[in-house]
C-alpha cells in the first residue's frame, strides 16, 4: 500500500516510550501523529539538501549526526537544527546509542514543539524496530465479528450469526487448554500479506455468555488461557444445519474467506443437537496442520480407490 493512503493514528507518548523501549526527554506537543510508515536520518538535511525531505516521518539522530553537528559552533548548529525542525510538524525526534542531546536540538524542539525521545539501541536496530512499529500501527485494519482462538498453534476465527454457539465452543476449547485472544469482535490487520488478529483493548480477554453474563477469562483460568494477538490462518464458520444444504464430507472443498485482501482457508460446520464442536475443531486445527506438512488425507484415500 502506498504511503499516501496509509491511515492516521494517534498515540500517547507513554505508550510509545513503552513499547519501543524509550525515554522520554522532551514532551513537546503531548501526543504523537503518524500518517507514515517511513523513518528518516536528517544526515542530508543538516548539510542543507532539502528536497524529498518528507516531514511525515520519524527523524533519527545517530553517531554521525551527533559527530557532524559537533564539527560546527553553536549558533551554526542552532541554524541547521532550526530550519530542520520549522520544514515541517515531525513526529517526534529520536536520539540513537544513548548520545548526549546537544542544547541547541532541544531548544528547536521546544521551539515547534516536537517530542524528543532517546535509545539505547544502535542506530540501524532502532531503524528496523521503528519501521516494524509503524508498519503494524497504520496496517490496513478491519473488525470481524467472531472468535479467535489459538489452537494447536492455529490461529482459527470462529464466525457465525448470533446464537449459533460461537462463545459456548470458545469455552469448552478454553477448558481443553487452547487459548483465547478476542471473543465477539476481532481486529485484524494486514501486515504484509499476514492477517494478524487481536482484541480491542475496551474488551480484551473478556467474553460474554448467553445466561451467564460476562467473564473474565484470564482472571477465572489464568494468564495461560489467553493470548494478545494471533496470525488468523483457518475461518470456521458456525451454521445452523439445512436439511437441504450438502455439505462436505470428503474434505476436497477448497472454500476460502477474503479478509483484506488476503484468501483464508475455510470450513462451513452445520450445527444440530448433539455434535461436539470442540472435538471438530480440534480435529480441524491438526487437519489444517497436517496439510501445511503434505499430507491431505482425502488425497490418500482418492489415490487409494484408483488404485483399486
Amino acid at each position: 500500500m502506498s504511503e499516501n493512503f496509509l491511515p492516521s493514528e494517534v498515540v500517547m507518548l507513554d505508550k510509545f516510550a513503552f513499547d519501543l523501549g524509550l525515554t522520554l526527554l522532551y514532551a513537546g506537543r503531548g501526543i504523537l501523529t503518524f500518517t507514515s510508515s517511513g523513518v528518516d536520518r536528517p544526515g542530508l538535511r543538516l548539510a542543507g539538501f532539502y528536497r524529498y525531505f518528507d516531514t511525515r516521518r520519524i527523524l533519527v539522530f545517530g553517531q554521525t549526526e551527533y559527530e557532524y553537528l559537533r564539527a560546527f559552533s553553536e549558533e551554526e548548529r542552532r541554524d541547521k537544527l532550526k530550519k530542520l525542525c520549522e520544514c515541517g510538524e515531525i513526529p517526534c525526534i529520536v536520539v540513537s546509542r544513548d548520545l548526549p542531546v546537544l542544547p541547541e536540538l532541544l531548544d528547536c524542539a521546544r521551539d515547534t514543539g516536537t517530542p524528543v525521545f532517546r535509545s539505547g539501541k544502535m542506530t540501524t536496530l532502532l531503524m528496523s524496530d521503528l519501521v516494524i512499529y509503524l508498519n503494524r500501527l497504520l496496517a490496513p485494519t478491519t473488525t470481524v465479528h467472531g472468535v479467535l482462538l489459538d489452537v494447536f498453534g492455529v490461529g482459527l476465527l470462529i464466525t457465525g450469526t448470533s446464537g449459533v454457539g460461537k462463545s459456548e465452543t470458545a469455552m469448552e476449547l478454553i477448558k481443553r487448554g487452547h487459548r483465547l485472544v478476542a471473543d465477539d469482535s476481532v481486529l485484524i490487520k494486514r501486515v504484509e500479506n499476514e492477517l494478524i488478529g487481536t482484541a480491542p483493548e475496551r474488551i480484551r480477554y473478556f467474553m460474554e455468555l448467553r445466561g451467564i453474563g460476562i467473564i473474565n477469562v484470564k482472571n477465572m483460568y489464568g494468564s495461560g488461557s489467553i493470548l494478545g494477538e494471533k496470525d488468523v490462518e483457518l475461518v470456521m464458520e458456525l451454521e445452523h444445519w439445512k436439511r437441504d444444504k450438502a455439505y462436505d464430507r470428503i474434505g476436497g472443498e477448497e472454500n476460502v474467506e477474503e479478509i483484506l485482501g488476503v484468501k483464508v482457508p475455510k470450513i462451513v460446520v452445520p450445527v444440530s443437537p448433539g455434535r461436539n464442536l470442540a472435538i471438530l475443531i480440534e480435529v480441524a486445527a491438526r487437519n489444517y496442520r497436517l496439510k501445511n506438512m503434505g499430507y491431505d488425507a482425502a488425497q490418500e484415500l482418492i489415490q487409494r480407490t484408483i488404485g483399486r
